[in-house]
Parts: structure tokens; sequence; C-alpha cells
């Protein structure tokens, strides 16, 4: 009997020495997840129901800059313009790395070249790729809008000095970015996929549209979930790209949600009305990643 109650008590300390290894290495993650995140985010709330500049005494607000934000049409604007930059970023950036994923899926000659190639833009220097963009976007002499007149557009648009095709623009460059990094996700996943599902398929009759539309497409879902959300996550975030290339030009037509913040933290100086821009910002992205889970569920469970 003793011995087993000896096995007992050094099971037990054997499992609380294992418990506190697990917890030492997860402990500075926490550390620093309390004090770089959950404290911001905290104190961002409670600036969002107060005045203050940063120097003077902190006095409670109430709602009154949730509702002075909504009545400044600059904030409403940065609403829709975010949400426009976003849902074509999404689209478009997931069609592209889709596609050079089953491009550069298949024996091509070169493709881990193509690969590296295609990954770069992402790793790349953000001042770099808005620099360059820049110039490639000038409307008089820039070489996109020549090449348009080579093949015999007269009017080719103004890019980044148009409020019209400022956000196109803009969702070009961000696509041509993240199309690499999201490439390597969907090549993991089609990676992924038994080849006998395919030589099934084709012992069937089955062909190219056939077997994407009835084989690729659903067992890339995990892999289409991920991409989707990070892109809706950064696109709704987005601020480097857009504060480096226009500044949230021409006038405010770029200006999206995070430059707004930005503005009246830096430049207005009103910590109380940024805080409240940012919870909106944070609500926004929530209920579209909760929305996105649901959805995400529902499509598994069929």
């Amino acid at each position: 009997m003793k011995d087993k109650t000896n096995k007992k008590k050094k099971g037990m300390t054997l499992a609380m020495r294992q418990n506190l290894v697990g917890y030492s290495f997860i402990l500075p993650n926490f550390i620093g997840f309390f004090i770089f995140i959950f404290i911001p985010v905290i104190f961002s709330l409670v600036l969002s129901f107060s005045h203050w500049d940063g120097f003077t005494e902190m006095e409670f607000a109430g709602f009154e800059n949730f509702v002075d934000i909504f009545k400044d049409s600059v904030f409403v604007d940065s609403i829709w313009q975010t949400a426009y930059f976003s849902i074509f970023t999404v689209l478009f950036s997931m069609l592209a790395s889709l596609g050079l994923a089953l491009l550069l899926n298949q024996k091509i000659k070169a493709r881990g070249f193509f690969r590296c190639a295609l990954f770069f833009p992402y790793v790349a220097s953000v001042v770099a790729i808005s620099v360059v963009w820049n110039a490639m976007l000038q409307p008089d002499y820039g070489p996109v809008n020549e090449f348009l007149k080579f093949v015999g557009i007269s009017n080719p648009p103004g890019w980044l000095a148009s409020t019209d095709w400022v956000i196109p623009g803009l969702i070009i460059v961000n696509v041509w970015r993240n199309m690499g990094y999201f490439m390597i996700i969907y090549l993991a996943g089609l990676q992924n996929i038994d080849q006998s599902l395919y030589e099934a398929a084709e012992i069937d009759g089955a062909k190219g549209w056939a077997r994407f539309r009835k084989i690729t497409w659903p067992l890339l879902s995990p892999s289409t979930f991920f991409v989707v959300m990070m892109l809706i996550i950064n696109s709704f975030k987005v601020f480097d790209l857009v504060y480096l290339m226009t500044n949230g030009g021409p006038g405010t037509s770029s200006t999206m949600i995070s430059q707004y913040i930005y503005n009246q933290a830096f430049i207005s100086w009103d910590y109380g009305k940024s805080s409240a821009a940012a919870m909106i910002l944070f609500i926004i992205v929530a209920l579209l990643t909760v929305f996105q889970f649901k959805a995400e569920k529902k499509v598994v469970n069929y």
C-alpha cells in the first residue's frame, strides 16, 4: 500500500512539474500580451469615453466622442473607403494567389524561382514598394500609363492623383504585394490533397473544371478561410502603404479608418476621438471575424 501511495505522489509531482514547464514556455507570451496589448486596449476603451489631449487633465465625455466622429464626414467617408478597399483587395488577392498557386503547383520549369520571385514583394520594404509604385503610377510619364497609351488608351487614369482612381491604384499595389504570401498558403493546401482523388476522378471522366469544382475547391476551404480572414483583417487596418503612397489624398479621398485614427491622435491631439474611432474599427473587424467563423462552420458541417 505504501509503494502505491508513493507512486501516486511521484506521478502527481511529475505532472505538476510538466505543467510548470509548459506554463514557463507560454508565460513570456502572456506577459507580453498583457503589457503591450491588453493594457493598451483597456486604456483605449477608457479614452474613448474621455476628452484628453495628452497634456491636460482627462475629462469624462460619455458617448460624446462617438457622436462627434459620426458627425464628421471624413470619418464616415473613411469607413466606406476602407470597405471599398477591403472588398476588392480580398477578392482580387484571393483570386490572384489561388491562380498562381494552381499554376506553380504544376511541373513547370523554374517554378522554384517563380515562387521565390512572387513571394519577394511580401518581405520587401514597404517604403521601397511605395516609392517604386508611385513612380510607376505617375499619370504623366509613369510606365503604367505609357503602356496604356501604347495599347491605344489615349486618356489613361490619373491613378494616385485622381480622387476616382486613387483607391483602385492602392488596391493594385496591395494585391501585388500580398499575393505571393497567400499563394504559399494555397500551395500548401494543394499539396495536402490526396492525388488518388484526382486519379479516381479522371477514371470517372471528370475534366479539369469539374475536378477543380468537386475536389480542389472544397478541400481548399481551410486554406481559403485563413486567407480570407487574414486579408479582411489586414485590409481593414491598412496604414503604412496608404500613408506612404498618398497620405490619405488627394484631399481625403483615400483616408482609411486607421489613418483617421492616426490623424486624430497625432495631428489633432484628440485621443478621445482617436480611441472612439479605434473602438469602431475593432467592432467592425470583430463582427466580420465572428461572421466568417460561423460561415466556415456551416460549410464544414455541410
